[in-house]
Order: C-alpha cells, then sequence, then structure tokens
C-alpha cells in the first residue's frame, strides 16, 4: 500500500479522538498538526506526544488571530522550540478578522523566527498572493516556504515556483469547482509538492459534506496522479519524501 504524509492537519481542533483518526489512517506514515495560536500549538504537542514517530507538531498564530500576536508571542516562542515548523502564518485578506498591519508584523515575526531556528514556515495564503509574495521575494524563500492549501493558479504558481517553494494541495483539487488549482498543480513539478488534509476542514470529494481526517490525504494524492498522469503511488512516494525532507521527520 502506498504511505503518504498528511503535512496539514488539525487534529486538535477536531472533536473527534486523534488516536481513532489515527488508527484508520494506516497508510499515512507521518502527520503534522499545526498549531493556530497559543492553546491549539500546546495540544498539537500533546498529541504528538501521545504518538511518537508518528504525529509531529508546529507552533504558530493564524492570520484570523494575528492581532493578538503580542500577547502571545512568549507564549508560542518556547513551543516553537520543539516543533518540526513554525505556523500556520501568513495572510488572509479574504476574511480580515485580524488587521492587515497586524497579519504582516506576524507573518514577518514568524517569518524571521523560523530563519533563526532553521525550521520550515507554513504559510497560510488567500486572496493575498501578490502579499505573500512581495514578502517571500524580500525575506527570503526555498524549499523551507510551505504554502499550505495552495489555491493559487497557473500564474502565480510559476512566479512561486521561481522562489523554491513547497506546494502543498489538499481537497479543493478535487472540487468540481477547482479547475483553477488543477491547472495549477499541471504546471507545478511532482518532485516540489507535498499533501495536506487540513482536517477537520474541506474534505476532499466525496466526502466533501463531512468532517475531513488523516486517511482521506490518498484522494487529494490520487486526484494529483490523474493531473500529472502519473501512478498513484509514484506520487505518494514523491510526496512523502519532499515531505521528509522539508519537515525533517
Amino acid at each position: 500500500m502506498a504511505e503518504w504524509v498528511d503535512t496539514h492537519c488539525h487534529l486538535q481542533l477536531d472533536t473527534r479522538d486523534p488516536d481513532i483518526l489515527l488508527s484508520r489512517a494506516g497508510h499515512v506514515r507521518y502527520v503534522v498538526v499545526p498549531g493556530v495560536d497559543v492553546a491549539s500549538s500546546i495540544a498539537a504537542r500533546e498529541i504528538a506526544l501521545g504518538a511518537p514517530g508518528r504525529a509531529f507538531y508546529a507552533a504558530g498564530l493564524h492570520p484570523h488571530e494575528a492581532d493578538r500576536w503580542n500577547t502571545e508571542r512568549d507564549g508560542l516562542l518556547p513551543l516553537m522550540e520543539g516543533a518540526v515548523a513554525i505556523g500556520e502564518t501568513g495572510l488572509d485578506f479574504y476574511r480580515n478578522l485580524s488587521s492587515a498591519e497586524a497579519q504582516v508584523e506576524s507573518f514577518l515575526e514568524h517569518h524571521r523566527i523560523a530563519e533563526q531556528m532553521s525550521k520550515p514556515l507554513i504559510v497560510h495564503c488567500r486572496d493575498a498572493f501578490r502579499q505573500v509574495y512581495e514578502v517571500l521575494e524580500r525575506y527570503g524563500a526555498g524549499p523551507w516556504i510551505v504554502l499550505h492549501c495552495w489555491t493559487g493558479g497557473p500564474k502565480w504558481s510559476k512566479r512561486f515556483l521561481e522562489m523554491g517553494v513547497t506546494f502543498s494541495f489538499a481537497g479543493p483539487v478535487t472540487y468540481e469547482g477547482g479547475d483553477t488549482i488543477r491547472r495549477a498543480a499541471a504546471v507545478i513539478p511532482p518532485e516540489r509538492v507535498v499533501v495536506e488534509t487540513d482536517a477537520p476542514y474541506m474534505a476532499p470529494e466525496p466526502h466533501r459534506r463531512g468532517p475531513n481526517e488523516p486517511r482521506y490525504v490518498s484522494l487529494t494524492g490520487e486526484a494529483l496522479a490523474r493531473i500529472w498522469g502519473m501512478d498513484t503511488t509514484e506520487v505518494a512516494r514523491l510526496t512523502t519524501e519532499r515531505a521528509i525532507s522539508v519537515f525533517d521527520l
């Protein structure tokens, strides 16, 4: 059976038992559980401690919560020390739940910390492709930048490709309305890609109406295999190798 890595699943934000979710995802070799604030980063660490060698955690402040950066920072820093990645961070100018200024400040601080700690940076980008690009262009990019749940089209994909970043695809690549994402995937080399669920959100088809979980990550991989005209096991191998390399699993 092909083995996968779910590089982004919020098991700590799910009402279901994470042990059960992991137990029925036997084809998923590793999972990365990112925090969105101090409390959820602590909870993510607890899940990682409960499944050593299988689950790993990331610590950060989601752009929705960026207005709280100054009060969350001191609690996040020690958590970041033991994490495999920093984030999730980034910019979300679709919902604008925090001010643009606070989002940029928080994003830049996460970027600086990731560089200092030599850890990958998990980047959320929604309706902010230009602004995220400008930050990375100015402050540095490379394979350690993971563009979480990538939804950009071919144009932005080609521009970010030149930066050497890692693209992470999730359930939307399987959706009926996901043509732009599929056209983006078509221009990205498979060796530059990882897969994720973003569980419990955005379940892939045919489970879109229900909660997501790590075992569904293979459905995203299968969709990518169809786009690239490749065998699914080869997509699993390439995305797993990329995930292990980027997150140092």
